[in-house]
């Protein structure tokens, strides 16, 4: 969950400007949504506070489901790219900005909800209460302190980002609805302050109180004037600020920084080398952990992988490690319009089995190899007179990585089958009938993955990158 944490932070701050804006903003309407749902269930009940608040908790969660699972730029859970931050894979400047566009752009998708329940007259349900109770939470929202409105701050941010941290757990779509329930339930039921919600909230509230018809106030029984403390002013620095500073401690330094810390701290001792072990060691399987495993093996049984002490995971340098540290700078490529006989010749003069396709621009097209070129010149055999040039034979489906992926999964993506080696659904649910040891799943799931991989950097092969130079790399780590 911590590397997966690592890439999130990563992507959210990498993400085209007007892309990571236009998510934003649809982040900032799924919350405004949420609080909507959150007035309409508690509003006019007459059941015990606590139950009514838990109900619209679980109702506000529908927000942070919209984010994660339809896609959302939400401010509060962006400030977990400070593990991105932490491990020096993005700037401060870069972070900064994205938190910036990001809280705009939540800003805009929160004042286009605004307008629309404003024109919906929305506040008139229930004989007006919808408004009151409207008017009431954002009142009561401004009447915290600044180190209560702060500490509010943090509580709730510490509970949106673990629940989202949880998601990184699953793939499953109804396995991250039902993770969020929870966190997002408790700081809604318990009071606490979500900088963006309090964005739609509290102008909501002011919008009622100064412009809804007179009308309106009397039918509800109130006046405008109990809530003349609702002012623009009051909102930002009472509550807007405290809380947005509080949410980035909650989330970017409790959470994010705090897994940071924990996390980092095992990996480090992963770049010891660990010694082989002497002749005499191997010589007697009793006195070698790794041997005697290797001998009950063979013989038949199985027991659990029994390894020397200490930590033998991959290497943090390994782990570390981008795809651009490793490929080729400079691919062997061929062009399109050459003939099956030149792409061939070339090919076999470079001792290459095969290369990507590209134009002048230096554009991937496709990849060809030399089984392809090979079939073309056996097919000529049956069928005669066509004249085939490499662009109608290459492979236009390529796979490609980004020079900013990591190896290690790269690695796992050339040379295990995750379905083999964990034979179970995404809901968990075992989909093989018979038990096999970790050991025999992993001598099993060979991928079928290609050895060479081109990488693309907005559109442009940058180069190429081997199992080979990859095997190479780990050699000289492992030496």
């Amino acid at each position: 969950m911590y590397q997966q944490a690592e890439r999130y932070g990563v992507t959210k701050v990498k993400k085209a400007y007007w892309q990571s804006l236009g998510l934003a903003a649809f982040a900032g309407a799924f919350i405004a949504l949420a609080f909507v749902f959150y007035i309409t269930v508690t509003t006019g009940s007459s059941s015990s506070w606590g139950l009514v608040r838990l109900a619209g908790g679980l109702a506000f969660s529908l927000g942070l489901m919209l984010v994660v699972i339809c896609g959302g730029e939400l401010f509060t859970s962006t400030v977990l790219s400070s593990v991105a931050w932490a491990q020096k894979l993005v700037s401060t400047k870069e972070l900064l900005a994205c938190w910036v566009r990001v809280y705009i752009g939540n800003l805009f998708g929160a004042m286009l909800m605004l307008t629309l329940i404003i024109t919906a007259r929305m506040y008139e349900l229930d004989g007006g209460l919808w408004g009151v109770n409207a008017l009431n939470i954002a009142q009561h929202k401004l009447h915290h302190g600044w180190a209560q409105a702060f500490a509010l701050g943090v509580l709730c941010n510490m509970l949106v980002c673990l629940g989202v941290w949880m998601t990184f757990a699953s793939k499953d779509a109804l396995t991250k609805a039902i993770l969020l329930m929870l966190p997002v339930a408790m700081f809604v039921s318990s009071g606490f302050e979500h900088s963006i919600a309090n964005l739609f909230m509290v102008p909501l509230g002011i919008v009622i109180a100064n412009f809804a018809h007179s009308g309106y106030f009397d039918a509800a029984g109130i006046t405008a004037a109990q809530y003349s403390d609702l002012t623009l002013a009051n909102f930002i620095w009472n509550n807007l600020i405290p809380v947005t500073l509080g949410n980035i401690v909650g989330g970017g330094l409790l959470v994010g920084l705090g897994y940071w810390i924990i996390e980092r701290k095992p990996q480090q001792t992963s770049d010891l080398h660990i010694a082989p072990p002497t002749l005499a060691e191997c010589l007697s399987p009793f006195n070698s952990p790794s041997i005697q495993s290797l001998t009950n093996t063979v013989n038949g049984t199985h027991s659990l992988l029994v390894t020397p002490s200490g930590d033998v995971s991959m290497p943090k340098s390994i782990q570390k490690l981008n795809v651009s540290e490793v490929m080729n700078q400079t691919p062997f490529t061929l062009t399109p319009e050459l003939s099956v006989y030149e792409g061939l010749k070339r090919l076999s003069d470079a001792n290459e089995r095969g290369a990507s396709v590209v134009d002048a621009q230096q554009r991937l097209l496709g990849y060809i190899s030399q089984q392809d070129l090979l079939r073309s010149l056996w097919s000529e055999e049956y069928v005669r007179g066509i004249a085939y040039k490499v662009a109608d034979l290459m492979q236009t489906q390529v796979l490609t990585v980004a020079p900013n992926d990591a190896v290690a999964d790269l690695i796992e993506l050339m040379v295990v089958d995750r379905n083999k080696l964990f034979p179970v659904s995404e809901m968990g649910i075992l989909t093989g009938n018979t038990f096999a040891s970790y050991e025999e799943r992993l001598r099993r799931a060979h991928a079928s993955k290609p050895s060479s991989f081109p990488v693309v950097d907005e559109g442009k092969l940058v180069g190429v990158i081997t199992r080979e130079a990859i095997a190479a790399k780990v050699c000289d780590v492992y030496a």
